[in-house]
């Protein structure tokens, strides 16, 4: 073997061995597989508590999703996704506003399912004595009465519905204090700021404040029902749908049954 041949060999060796130390250890990579995945979902205000007790739940099993609410009127929401606000998962407490959005192609096709029931209740404060009926809304001690705003407010909607249907409407339609979200209306029955209001069982179930004086009759109002649906402009299609299944799954049917909802 020659000098020269020598003097070559060397130069490849030593060359093979600068690039093989330079470049860095090809392993598999787990970083795609455990990234961190954030779903918003815009809920019906009546579903905070039940939300926020099924997502950790979920994430027991699911640690790299995380998962943040936009509560709020289901109508304000359907807006908000409707001028483009960012959002996976739309969980409404009516089924006008999921129609709206299937109407003009925002929904995920074969996403849509229906999460729960509700019932509307007229409460007053628990310290109020002598009303009995939606009739003593009529009466004079009676001031104010607590109600959503019907044109983005589903529970607003239910309770101008029953009073239409018991013919007192408009006996007691200046003594309605409209609110923005189901829990203001809550709220203000809780303060004393009205003397009575129309909520969801489920609302009236979690406040020591307010005592129920009774359901409205089912065939008063429209059925109370909670649809929901992944959104078409879902950057995580995915992750969304498998949050979606979990709302239906036996667990989170038990936190839902526990607050009082109505299991489809």
């Amino acid at each position: 073997m020659n000098r020269r041949r020598i003097v070559t060999l060397i130069a490849t060796a030593v060359a093979s061995l600068l690039v093989a130390t330079s470049l860095p250890a090809v392993a598999p990579s787990p970083v795609l597989a455990q990234s961190q995945v954030t779903l918003l979902v815009s809920a019906a205000a009546s579903l905070k508590e039940a939300l926020e007790e099924i997502k950790p739940i979920y994430q027991q099993s699911q640690p790299n999703t995380n998962i943040n609410f936009n509560f709020g009127a289901s109508g304000a929401l359907q807006q908000q996704i409707e001028q483009g606000a960012p959002a996976d998962i739309f969980i409404s407490a009516g089924k006008k506003q999921v129609d709206a959005l299937e109407e003009k192609g925002l929904l995920l096709k074969g996403t849509r399912s229906v999460l729960a029931r509700n019932r509307l209740v007229l409460i007053v404060p628990k310290d109020i004595t002598g009303i009995t009926s939606f009739y003593n809304l009529k009466d004079g001690k009676i001031k104010k009465i607590a109600i959503g705003e019907p044109r983005s407010v589903p529970a607003g909607q239910y309770a101008e519905q029953v009073l239409q249907k018991l013919k007192i409407l408009p006996q007691v339609k200046s003594k309605l204090v409209y609110a923005n979200n189901v829990r203001q209306v809550l709220a203000s029955v809780e303060s004393g700021n009205a003397d009575a209001g129309l909520v969801y069982i489920t609302d009236a179930k979690i406040s020591d404040k307010v005592k129920i004086v009774v359901a409205a009759d089912e065939k008063y109002h429209s059925a109370i029902i909670y649809p929901f649906a992944v959104l078409k402009s879902s950057k995580n299609a995915d992750t969304a749908k498998e949050f979606a299944k979990f709302l239906t799954s036996s667990q989170a049917k038990a936190v839902l049954k526990k607050y009082g909802f109505i299991l489809p």
